[in-house]
C-alpha cells in the first residue's frame, strides 16, 4: 500500500457532482465537510486502510468509519503523519496546490482544525477555488473570509495529495 496513483481529475469530478447533495453510498453528517472531502479523495483512488479500528487509518464502511474519515481535526493529523496508503505533503502556500489538493482550516487559530475543502479549479490569476460541505459551497475562494466561521486568527494548512 505504499504509494498510490491519485487521479486528481476523478476527485474533482466527484467533488463537482456531489457538492450540493449527498452520495447515498456513504454516511451523511450534519457537519459533513471532511466526510465529503474523504469521498472525493477515495474517488480519486486514495486507498482506505485501518478498518475496523476507528482511531487508526482512514476508512469508511456503511455503518462505521475512522475518525480521520469524518472529523476535520483527525483528518488534518492523518494527512500530516500518514506514511502508507493515503499520503500528503504539507506545502507552504496555496500557490503550490493543484486541483484535487486539500486545504484545512483552523478558524480560531487554536490548533483545533475545524474545516476541510478540496481545490477544484483556479481562477484566471491562479487563485484556488474550493468545494465544500456543511455549508455546501462550489468554486468558493479558498480563504473563506466570507464565512461566518472565519476569524482574523484563521490558520490554513495546505496539502498536496500523493507521494
Amino acid at each position: 500500500m505504499n504509494g498510490f496513483m491519485y487521479d486528481r481529475q476523478q476527485a474533482v469530478l466527484y467533488a463537482e457532482k456531489w457538492w450540493n447533495s449527498y452520495n447515498p453510498a456513504f454516511p451523511h453528517f450534519s457537519v459533513d465537510c471532511t466526510n465529503y472531502i474523504s469521498q472525493c479523495l477515495y474517488a480519486g483512488g486514495a486507498p482506505m486502510r485501518g478498518e475496523p479500528v476507528r482511531e487508526k487509518g482512514w476508512w469508511c464502511k456503511p455503518n462505521n468509519w475512522s475518525f480521520s474519515w469524518s472529523v476535520a481535526h483527525s483528518f488534518y493529523w492523518y494527512l500530516k503523519t500518514s506514511t502508507i496508503g493515503l499520503q500528503a505533503t504539507e506545502v507552504e502556500s496555496e500557490k503550490e496546490l493543484y486541483v484535487g489538493d486539500v486545504i484545512c482550516y483552523d478558524f480560531e487559530g487554536n490548533n483545533r482544525w475545524d474545516h476541510t475543502t478540496i481545490v477544484v479549479r483556479k481562477d484566471a490569476s491562479g487563485v484556488p477555488l474550493v468545494n465544500a460541505h456543511t455549508d455546501n459551497s462550489r468554486h468558493r475562494y479558498w480563504m473563506y473570509m466570507d464565512s461566518a466561521a472565519w476569524t482574523p486568527q484563521t490558520k490554513y494548512a495546505f496539502f498536496t495529495i500523493g507521494e
